[in-house]
């Protein structure tokens, strides 16, 4: 028997192929009916009915099913006609004074650093931060050893010069004796009149050099030169202090100005003497303060001037405390109404607005509260009237 060619190998081993297929895909002769040929219905139904439970929880949760807005005693609804005596208000436009506050720090007016003017050990420091002076108060003591030694030199070396211009004097007057006379000659007594005079400046430069010594001696105690309060002290005893170290910074707390840096824009603005809006957010203090300086000189990088304000010092306050200035700039003209027209639906803002004696439901966006009235920043126009609810009702809401 001849062998199959290769297209008819390739016919056969296709007809095999898909007669098998056929025959795995056909369902198990043991199962129903509906499961061999309903799985999909089955899954479909699992599908809407998981569907609908979410539809149905998410349209509770959004309130679908509640009364978003309950009835307000006798208040009329949207395009019904006003009750006999409701109380109608205008939106009026009223004017304020407009301001940009400038950051600033509480400083002195007054603050002092007091430094050594010689090199010496330090004895005693007397004061502490916080601790209050008064202006000629010992605040620190230097070793002085030396500095009296130096004075006790200086007047001995006065006193030996003191000596000398005793002698040149006497010696000068005996000269003068004998040139009447003629015993001396004019050479004798010149040099007689040189040598008195030499010994009397240096009988004055021996006096100087004593009050120097008294001078240099008074720099080992260190006093206040105001009354104040001691910010800080930078040394302790046993130390070496040097000419310039600073050991004690005090500053005087009844004269306080607040510095603060405000933009080129509006530094023009001020002028010194004027009053300006002061605040002091920690304390919850507002006060008027007085331009005093305004620095000529702007800050590189910022741009800014720095400005300083003074006035009556509160209590409570002191040095490195955060602040602002208020500066005035022109006037803005704001549209408001009284609190109590302003419904709240929700997260919604809406007025009653009444037109041809009819209610008109509209929503309105709120801005700033003014004593008992509200800005209006869209929604409203001048002389729109709306309703207002009664006081007792719109404190109870």
């Amino acid at each position: 028997m001849p062998l199959p060619s290769t297209a008819e190998r390739r016919f056969n081993s296709v007809v095999m192929n898909a007669t098998s297929r056929v025959v795995s895909a056909r369902p198990p002769a043991d199962k129903p009916p509906i499961v061999r040929g309903g799985g999909w219905l089955l899954t479909f139904l699992i599908s809407a009915v998981a569907t609908a439970g979410v539809t149905w929880m998410l349209l509770h949760l959004s309130g679908l099913f509640e009364q978003k807005v309950p009835p307000v005693g006798d208040e009329p609804a949207a395009g019904e006609r006003l009750p006999e005596g409701t109380e109608l208000v205008a939106a009026r436009l009223i004017t304020r004074p407009r301001y940009e506050s400038a950051v600033g720090t509480v400083k002195p007016v007054h603050e002092v650093s007091v430094a050594s003017k010689i090199m010496a050990v330090i004895e005693d420091v007397r004061v502490g931060a916080g601790q209050a002076v008064r202006a000629g108060d010992v605040l620190v003591v230097l070793d002085d050893d030396a500095l009296v030694a130096r004075v006790a030199q200086a007047e001995a070396a006065a006193d030996a010069t003191r000596a000398a211009a005793e002698r040149a004097a006497h010696d000068l007057g005996r000269a003068q004796r004998l040139a009447a006379q003629n015993v001396v000659t004019q050479a004798e007594l010149d040099a007689a009149y040189a040598a008195a005079k030499g010994t009397d400046a240096e009988r004055m430069r021996a006096l100087q050099a004593v009050e120097e010594a008294k001078v240099m001696l008074g720099y080992a105690r260190l006093t206040s030169p105001i009354s104040g309060v001691v910010v800080d002290k930078r040394a302790d005893a046993g130390d070496t202090a040097v000419p310039g170290q600073v050991l004690v910074t005090l500053y005087d707390p009844t004269q306080m100005q607040m510095v603060a840096s405000v933009r080129e824009g509006l530094a023009s603005r001020l002028k010194v003497g004027e009053e300006v809006p002061a605040i002091l957010e920690n304390l919850g203090l507002e006060c008027h303060a007085t331009v005093r300086e305004i620095v000529p000189e702007s800050q590189a990088a910022s741009r800014s001037f720095l400005v300083k304000v003074s006035g009556p010092c509160p209590p409570g306050i002191t040095s490195g405390m955060f602040g602002r200035i208020a500066v005035p700039l022109e006037a803005e003209s704001l549209l408001v109404v009284p609190e109590r027209a302003i419904r709240r639906v929700g997260q919604l803002t809406m007025v009653d607005l009444v037109n041809d004696g009819r209610v008109v439901r509209r929503a309105v966006r709120l801005g700033r509260e003014i004593g008992p009235d509200r800005e209006i920043l869209s929604g409203l126009s001048e002389g729109d009237r709306v309703s207002v609810r009664p006081a007792s009702r719109a404190a109870g809401s």
